[in-house]
């Protein structure tokens, strides 16, 4: 019976991926971690696991890590569960390998219970609306960076890093935790795909959300 490993961040997300597995009678082997580190060490331990992730909370910089992942333990499978993921991470994902299946954490209960049957027998999931949002062909990319990719806070955030301000005082400004400015600055450059603060910047000059003048001053 293959070991099912829960890596979230967020306690009370696992316990509740445990309460659900048990109310369905899914009775596997369960290991949870909270970080890429645990997650590792715990793969190299059960190289045929299926991994349920939180790609968005989780420690990874990019969706090429989880595929060199999948590529070092080829027997794995994952269900990548997530509040949120563009449309390019998904199509990386999944045109990279069968062995993931995505979900999104508002998916029915249908939905979720499909996903964990199917990747437990090695079989890939895509939701319904994953699927459409794949097979839309009318979308198109603008050459002009659009706002919308971020929440309001992202923005806001976006702003005062591309104004100058360390992740301590932007921390100070929105009394806020510096562990949530940062998961905030990762959310961000994984979404508009810039790697540093100064590709961050030229992104939020572009999208509008300052001008050069107040860039300057």
């Amino acid at each position: 019976m293959r070991k099912i490993i829960i890596a979230d961040i967020q306690d009370l997300t696992r316990a509740g991926w445990l309460f659900f597995l048990n109310k369905n009678d899914i009775n596997n082997q369960t290991d949870e971690v909270s970080n890429k580190k645990e997650l590792i060490e715990t793969l190299k331990a059960n190289q045929d696991a299926l991994v349920i992730l939180d790609y968005t909370l989780f420690d990874f910089e990019r969706v090429q890590e989880l595929i060199f992942l999948q590529e070092k333990y080829p027997n794995t499978d994952w269900i990548i569960s997530s509040y949120e993921l563009n449309e390019d991470a998904i199509r990386t994902l999944l045109f990279n390998s069968q062995k993931f299946s995505v979900l999104l954490k508002d998916s029915s209960s249908e939905d979720i219970m499909s996903s964990i049957k199917q990747a437990i027998k090695g079989e890939r999931y895509i939701s319904s609306y994953i699927s459409n949002l794949l097979l839309d062909v009318s979308k198109h990319k603008s050459t002009v960076p659009t706002r919308n990719v971020l929440t309001i806070t992202e923005q806001e955030i976006l702003k005062e890093m591309a104004l100058g301000k360390s992740t301590r005082e932007i921390a100070a400004i929105r009394h806020a935790s510096m562990h949530t400015i940062m998961t905030h600055r990762k959310n961000i450059f994984r979404k508009i795909e810039v790697n540093n603060v100064h590709e961050a910047t030229k992104y939020a000059i572009k999208a509008g959300l300052i001008d050069l003048a107040e860039y300057y001053i």
